[in-house]
């Protein structure tokens, strides 16, 4: 297993891991870059191309797991925070300070679900934080679900969980509703 940065030249992996319908109902790992009425006009097409244009521009998406036999496994979407503009106006994601330099987020997970209980989701967590401390984070967040031991589909993990989270370091700052949290590490 090996994990590798999203660029142009790995955007064949996300390609062949997303599918043609794009991860999530054609999502394309789009939804914290944009409003619901850019996700609704864009559709799975303009959406695949917003990501694109982002990985063209070099800017910094994530990361892509690609197993022994080189098929891409996995994925985590990691970036300042600053550039997922949907996390200014969600309530589970509002900021707990105003010093938001530096900070950046790890805002979704998609395993194939052949690879799906096998710890994926951390070794790309893993991968995730060390990408942003070489890129110069001073903190990490995510915004993970508490399944409260229980197990949950696919669709409702795409966050990560937080016992996931918690297992890597991370501190709750604060609880989010009854099964939300923001957790930070500082690397």
């Amino acid at each position: 297993m090996r994990v590798v940065e999203l660029t142009a030249e790995t955007w064949p992996l996300l390609e062949e891991l997303f599918g043609p319908n794009g991860a999530q109902s054609g999502c394309w790992c789009t939804w914290f870059l944009q409003t619901n009425a850019q996700m609704r006009d864009n559709g799975s097409a303009g959406n695949k191309e917003l990501l694109r244009a982002r990985v063209r521009s070099e800017a910094p998406v994530g990361l892509i797991a690609v197993d022994d036999d080189e098929r891409p496994v996995g994925w985590v979407a990691v970036a300042p925070r600053l550039s997922y503009s949907r996390l200014a106006r969600t309530k589970v994601a509002a900021p707990v300070d105003d010093d938001l330099t530096d900070v950046w987020s790890v805002v979704c997970f998609f395993i194939h679900r052949t690879a799906r209980r096998q710890g994926l989701g951390a070794v790309l967590l893993e991968h995730a934080v060390r990408f942003a401390r070489e890129h110069g984070a001073r903190s990490v967040e995510g915004y993970p679900v508490d399944t409260g031991g229980g197990k949950k589909g696919s669709g409702d993990l795409y966050h990560g969980t937080l016992s996931m989270f918690t297992d890597a370091g991370f501190d709750v700052v604060e609880r989010r509703g009854t099964n939300r949290a923001l957790v930070r590490l500082v690397p």
